[in-house]
């Protein structure tokens, strides 16, 4: 087996600014596994605020032992040994996860979704992104997400009102709400929640610092809106944890080091009875189809990458109704001749 890589700077169509942070693009590293005459492809999207770069994710890929995946994949212990590397960096971890996948995949001449037990007709619709910006800006970016059937709202800042409004004015889709740990006072926060249950919010994630378990907790006790753990829920250990804190987690791959533990969150979630969000970075055909192989076993989907950034490498996966459509392709679905970037 072979392992390559290459790094990649994925461009936003706008800059993205959320509670605490903006950026304009993305730093991924691109990975591709290839074992008797087939390639997987898996990316890494490291975000600046998680903690990885293209030197970290360097480091860490010149360390791994392909010689370590024998086939067909022990996936638990190949998740042990990336683990065993270095602690943290899960987006990293979760490209190579995702090349085994899609390699694993055309192995087998399966889709992903087909692997992991996911039921296309069950896909949910994604939401389109809007981050924190200018009234002007809001409006075009509402304008971009049109045919699209939920809106997902950034906030935590004093002007949170005021950019649901700006785009209550123009449209009634629904609308989902991340406040990404950027409200401080629990009874304003509370007050604010019932406000935007009128204004068709249908879901709020990470309301507060996910260090303030109790705070979260009491909101959650009393908010009439879903609350969605995000930042508090990384891996699979934290959906445990969040069970009374929270009514759901959202799960994301670079979170979760990639498709195999995602797999087992959703499961534990739904077994603890947890709503469950499955969402995104800034991420590629490559990463939105990979998550995309799980939606359909998740309540809700926030799988907007592709939508969001202006030089996707790969070609666009197929969208109808709102809903990324999964194909019969083996692996992701995503064939080689796509890529653009080798």
């Amino acid at each position: 087996m072979q392992l390559t890589y290459q790094p990649f700077e994925l461009l936003l169509k706008h800059t993205f600014t959320i509670a605490k942070f903006s950026r304009t693009s993305t730093p991924l590293m691109l990975v591709q596994l290839t074992h008797e005459g087939q390639t997987g492809y898996g990316e890494a999207s490291m975000v600046p605020y998680m903690g990885e770069s293209h030197q970290t994710a360097t480091a860490f890929l010149n360390k791994v032992d392909v010689s370590q995946f024998k086939y067909p994949f022990d996936y638990p212990a190949i998740i042990a040994y990336l683990d065993s590397i270095a602690p943290g960096q899960p987006a990293v971890k979760a490209a190579v996860d995702i090349a085994l996948h899609d390699l694993d995949g055309k192995l087998q001449s399966k889709p992903c979704w087909q692997m992991l037990g996911s039921d296309p007709l069950k896909m949910p619709v994604t939401s389109y992104t809007i981050g924190i910006d200018t009234k002007e800006i809001i409006l075009q970016k509402v304008k971009e997400a049109e045919g699209l059937k939920v809106i997902k709202v950034k906030l935590g800042r004093d002007s949170d009102k005021a950019l649901i409004q700006t785009i209550r004015s123009v449209t009634n889709v629904p609308l989902y709400v991340d406040a990404n740990q950027g409200w401080t006072d629990r009874q304003q926060s509370l007050d604010l929640i019932y406000w935007l249950q009128e204004q068709g919010v249908q879901l709020i994630e990470q309301p507060m610092l996910k260090t303030d378990i109790d705070s979260n907790a009491w909101i959650t006790e009393h908010s009439p809106i879903p609350i969605i753990g995000d930042e508090a829920v990384q891996r699979l250990a934290d959906v445990d944890a969040a069970k009374g804190v929270y009514h759901g987690v959202n799960v994301k791959l670079m979170k979760s080091a990639g498709m195999y533990e995602a797999k087992q969150m959703i499961d534990r979630a739904s077994e603890l009875g947890l709503k469950i969000l499955i969402g995104c970075m800034s991420e590629t055909s490559c990463a939105t189809l990979a998550a995309a192989a799980l939606a359909p076993q998740c309540d809700w989907a926030d799988l907007d990458g592709p939508l969001l950034t202006v030089n996707n490498p790969y070609q666009m996966p197929l969208m109808v109704d709102g809903k990324w459509v999964l194909n019969n392709g083996a692996g992701l679905g995503l064939n080689d001749a796509t890529s653009n970037y080798s």
